[in-house]
């Protein structure tokens, strides 16, 4: 079993930046695959940013690319969300997400294990 908790969200302003923690406990996540998404009010659960259980490579949603950073560090069991640029639409709860195949998956369905979620607000 692996647990996930997300820290770092908040309100903020247009144009501000913000980094979202993911901690793991339980089982080592040094082999999984981990993601990033999110859920704003009213609609479906989307991907975020995804990276490899090496970091050997990361994968974005267009809507985030070239604004957000996707990093790791597996000595301390902890995932990084830098989120640079925030605008409105980045309002949503952020979710990090463990999966067990490695390599890099956009799919919800793909992610074995889930945290609570974080709240991001961006006032414009």
């Amino acid at each position: 079993q692996v647990q996930l908790v997300e820290s770092g969200g908040g309100s903020v302003q247009a144009g501000d930046s913000l980094r979202l923690s993911c901690v793991a406990s339980g089982r080592t996540i040094s082999w999984y695959a981990m993601g990033w998404f999110r859920q704003a009010p009213g609609k479906e659960r989307a991907f975020v940013a995804a990276i490899t259980y090496n970091s050997g490579a990361t994968q974005y949603a267009d809507s985030v690319k070239g604004r957000f950073t996707i990093s790791r560090d597996n000595a301390k069991k902890t995932v990084y969300l830098q989120m640079n640029s925030l605008k409105a639409e980045d309002t949503a709860v952020y979710y990090c997400a463990a999966d067990a195949t490695r390599g890099l998956e956009s799919a919800m369905n793909k992610y074995d294990y889930w945290g609570q979620g974080t709240q991001v607000t961006v006032s414009s």
